[in-house]
């Protein structure tokens, strides 16, 4: 559906996005996953052709000529529609700006409102609708032209956890009547959510697999550790630990064995006067994928 080769864009000395080649399957949730500054919206924007790549090229459908027949909705990271206009009122302005008539927006739009939970709202002024609810009438004028493929840049971007669920279960609605959908996402749960994910870092793409391929092919373990105390840093100079890092209330400690990082884990915690409540091995998440991805990309 979606392939880039090399896709490259500079600002002056800066490289945003580098040697970037991806294939996106048709039907797929495909998820691009990074933490800011990683070259997400950029890498989104070339695919859109909104912006135009340095070096490289992307092909749409079966070739570049394909681009010019295929619909697709963008939905950028922030909001841009019309605070004083209506719900309504903005769906029939992007309806227009796709040549579409009255009643084919009308239809459409309560058809599209009903998946959304926006149905009720259509005579609120856009600036008084709540982040989620913001969210979802942009989700809204992305659809309107019907396309065949959706490509949203951190949609769920400081959206409250509940409204996020929300707007995933509409993106999986969407996708099991076959559309196609590209989502770049900062969240790592949002990424255990894609069919396939890529994840970036420094502008450059580090890793793509299932979210589930990922797990079962890291090479290491991890030890979660609960301890009386938060600042367990000093783990880190230890031979037997790969990385070590803070998660929430507890620490997460990658290593190669699991009994002798324990042991040395225990000798370590002693010396500093430091009581060790809870050591686990645990599955790797997501976070701790990416954590050994990006260093070993900095290495």
């Amino acid at each position: 559906m979606i392939t880039t080769e090399g896709l490259t864009k500079s600002f002056g000395a800066v490289t945003a996005v580098e040697e970037i080649s991806i294939k996106v399957a048709r039907g797929e949730i495909y998820g691009l996953v990074g933490p800011d500054g990683a070259g997400k919206t950029t890498l989104i924007r070339m695919i859109c052709g909104i912006m135009t790549p340095t070096r490289g090229r992307v092909a749409i459908g079966h070739g570049e000529q394909q681009r010019k027949n295929t619909i697709f909705g963008y939905m950028p990271q922030k909001f841009s529609l019309y605070g004083d206009l209506t719900v309504m009122e903005n769906i029939e302005f992007f309806g227009s700006l796709y040549k579409l008539d009255g009643k084919t927006i009308r239809r459409r739009a309560d058809e599209i409102l009903e998946i959304t939970g926006l149905i009720d709202f259509k005579g609120r002024f856009a600036d008084n609708l709540s982040g989620g609810m913001k969210q979802k009438l942009a989700l809204t004028c992305a659809l309107i032209s019907q396309p065949e493929m959706l490509l949203l840049d951190e949609p769920t971007f400081g959206v409250d956890p509940e409204s996020r669920k929300e707007f995933w279960r509409i993106l999986y609605r969407l996708n099991d009547g076959g559309m196609t959908v590209i989502v770049s996402t900062p969240y790592m749960d949002e990424a255990e959510l894609c069919h396939r994910i890529a994840f970036m870092d420094r502008g450059k793409v580090v890793a793509v697999d299932t979210p589930v391929n990922l797990k079962n092919h890291f090479p290491y373990k991890i030890l979660e550790i609960k301890a009386g105390h938060e600042d367990l840093d000093f783990l880190n100079s230890l031979e037997e630990v790969v990385e070590a890092g803070f998660y929430g209330d507890k620490y997460h400690v990658v290593v190669e064995d699991p009994e002798s990082a324990r042991r040395a884990i225990a000798g370590a915690m002693a010396e500093k006067g430091f009581n060790i409540e809870q050591i686990n091995e645990i599955p790797p998440s997501m976070e701790d994928i990416f954590v050994s991805l990006t260093e070993k990309e900095v290495a």
